[in-house]
């Protein structure tokens, strides 16, 4: 068992032991397991960094079995300069979601913390398969765990939202296997990424493929126009589940436009790569709109999340090397940001339960450390210098400029929208005198809620700081993507 295997199984083994501890009177134990389970899943996968070689594209800590013989189907991991954060983003925010869970969620602890756990590992799965079908099964699996999150946690009509969210991310998936099934057969019998990279495919193969993915990454961005599942399951998921979906699950999507779309089918991503901007473009500016009217919190931030992925794939096709590696920074900053502000969100609804806007005002008076922390996560939301959300927007709008100068005028307009629906919201949440006697009565965070929301600051700052280490493991990854999108395919 290699590191990428230890970093799958890792959380689903704790999960499945807190599966076993089926009591809430056991919920103290349950936490704590939860918690080093966590830790340690994080912990193994340090020494994927660690022992990462930067300056070459091929695949590190590859691991090969058979799965199925008869389809030739394999257990097959790898990561490159792509994947290898998104391994340790999500092993990084777990640790955060279960600290952050710790009181909030009081009945089936235990099955409560254990779907996260499961659900760490089979995303981890997703950014490691090289593999078709093995990647198809993680990308699936995901839902399951999420859709209980949602649906057993979450608010009034969690029903609804995550039969929504079911649906929605499914049937998009379905056209995707058919197109890992024509693969499979254009192949001559392999699941094998490295093999379909190198197939000679026709055009009106490509576009047929590059639509079909399209269905089921575009969806789980979330791309306009099929966003209108995200505000729904956001509002009515718990804060955990708010956290990953945004720090992680969105990022499934857009990562499987860098592994598939764009690698299997590069003449038809170049022919289509128009609508992509186009639809980005949307989201970044329309949806960003949508987001300054919203008056519950968690619905801002939701159409907020889907305007910042809109710079992910606009920078994914705009086919320039600061364009695709602004995209996949922003996608790591996006993690931190996104989680922080609907923790932050969370902190203020344990105490009031109540994400409106209006609810509130003048909570600097009550909860001053809490609002120094928000304020950051407000501002990195907003892009600003120095942290995380500055970052990998400034590379797309620099990629977006070397493309096209109204391309890249449009993006940065995104920069506007994002300062005022972000600055609307905090001036109205934290600022002026205290508003009601809710908010006379709020206390400060805990010493809990102080580590957990330092752990995501410390990020966002040292990310917006010092990119260095980021853009340096994924740069060869990159070029060497662009350099097989360049070279055409076409028979």
């Amino acid at each position: 068992m290699g590191l990428l295997s230890l970093a799958i199984w890792t959380p689903i083994f704790f999960g499945v032991i807190l599966l076993a501890l089926g009591r809430d009177d056991q919920a103290r134990s349950v936490r704590w397991i939860a918690l080093i389970g966590a830790i340690v899943s994080f912990l193994v996968t340090l020494p994927l960094y660690g022992g990462f070689e930067t300056g070459t594209s091929a695949m590190q800590f590859v691991e090969k079995a058979s799965w199925i013989d008869r389809f030739n189907v394999n257990y097959h991991l790898g990561v490159d300069g792509i994947s290898l954060w998104f391994v340790l983003l999500t092993a990084f925010i777990n640790v955060v979601v279960i600290i952050a869970s710790w009181e909030s969620i009081t009945s089936r602890v235990n099955q409560y913390m254990a779907a996260f756990l499961i659900l760490s590992g089979l995303m981890i799965g997703v950014f490691a398969a090289l593999d078709g079908m093995l990647f198809y099964v993680f990308f699936e699996a995901t839902l399951i765990p999420m859709y209980l999150i949602i649906g057993v946690w979450g608010g009034p009509r969690k029903i609804y939202a995550a039969f929504k969210f079911f649906l929605y991310t499914l049937l998009g998936s379905l056209l995707m296997l058919i197109a890992l099934i024509f693969l499979y057969v254009k192949s001559g019998g392999s699941f094998d990424l490295a093999v379909w990279y190198k197939l000679p495919l026709g055009a009106t193969a490509q576009t047929l493929l590059f639509f079909a993915f399209l269905a089921a990454f575009a969806v789980k961005v979330p791309m306009w126009p099929v966003h209108t599942w995200l505000p729904d399951v956001h509002v009515e998921a718990p804060t955990g589940g708010s956290a990953v979906l945004a720090a992680i699950m969105l990022k499934l999507g857009a990562y499987g436009f860098l592994r598939f779309s764009l690698p299997i089918a590069p003449d038809a991503s170049r022919e289509w790569a128009g609508l992509m901007i186009a639809l980005s473009l949307i989201a970044v500016i329309y949806v960003g709109l949508v987001a300054m009217v919203q008056r519950d919190m968690k619905k801002l931030v939701a159409y907020s999340s889907v305007a910042h992925m809109g710079f992910v794939t606009l920078g994914f096709f705009i086919f320039n090397d600061i364009g695709v590696s602004g995209g996949i920074v922003q996608m790591i900053a996006h993690g931190f940001v996104s989680a922080a502000m609907f923790l932050c969100i969370g902190v203020l609804y344990d105490r009031v339960h109540s994400r409106e806007i209006a609810s509130y005002g003048g909570v600097v008076n009550t909860m001053p450390r809490f609002t120094a922390f928000a304020l950051l996560f407000a501002m990195a939301n907003a892009g600003l210098p120095g942290t995380a959300g500055f970052v990998g927007e400034w590379m797309v709008i620099l990629g977006a400029v070397r493309f096209n100068f109204w391309t890249g005028a449009a993006a940065a307009s995104a920069l506007i929208f994002g300062a005022a629906y972000t600055l609307w919201m905090f001036k109205r949440v934290y600022l002026g005198p205290v508003a009601n006697d809710d908010v006379k009565g709020l206390a400060d965070i805990n010493s809990r809620e102080f580590l957990m929301l330092a752990l995501l600051a410390i990020a966002v700052l040292f990310m917006g700081i010092y990119p260095k280490p980021f853009t340096d493991v994924m740069d060869s990854s990159v070029i060497d993507l662009l350099k097989h999108v360049a070279a055409s395919k076409l028979q």
